[in-house]
């Protein structure tokens, strides 16, 4: 028997491939007899809700980030139809669940506020000044 993989997304985090479930069915779009007969898309799924690798923040970073991708009960699913053969498909979807997966669980990064310093906003004012000055000296000339 086969030994269960793992995948890894980040340093810290690891996700065993048991995690992972994958279904297959047929492809849609143009592909004449192959298409008809073989199922070769490949959906993988992912409870994230339930998953016993993920610690409750990166949980709710998950849901936060990826609304869309993720269903009410919790399950992140990957369609891949891009290849002929199912195992080819199958390999799309891993590299894409950790791309998206290290994607989503990068923390951004806290912005330290900043003061604008005085003398930055005193040239700035003086800039306007001077702007207005040469615009208020444009509409007295008149060009006869």
């Amino acid at each position: 028997m086969k030994k269960p993989q793992a995948v890894k997304i980040t340093d810290r985090l690891i996700i065993p491939e048991d995690e992972l479930l994958f279904t297959a069915s047929r492809s849609s779009g143009a592909g004449g007899q192959n298409v008809n007969k073989v199922s070769t898309r490949v959906t993988l799924w992912f409870d994230v809700l339930k998953s016993p690798s993920l610690s409750e923040e990166e949980k709710r970073l998950l849901l936060n980030k990826l609304p869309t991708r993720i269903n009410k009960a919790g399950w992140l699913w990957i369609n891949v139809q891009q290849t002929r053969s199912q195992a080819g498909n199958r390999e799309l979807a891993l590299k894409r669940f950790m791309e998206l997966l290290a994607q989503a669980l990068v923390q951004p990064r806290f912005r330290k506020k900043t003061r604008i310093p005085i003398r930055v906003k005193e040239e700035r004012l003086a800039d306007k000044k001077r702007r207005s000055r040469v615009k208020a000296h444009r509409s007295l000339i008149s060009f006869e």
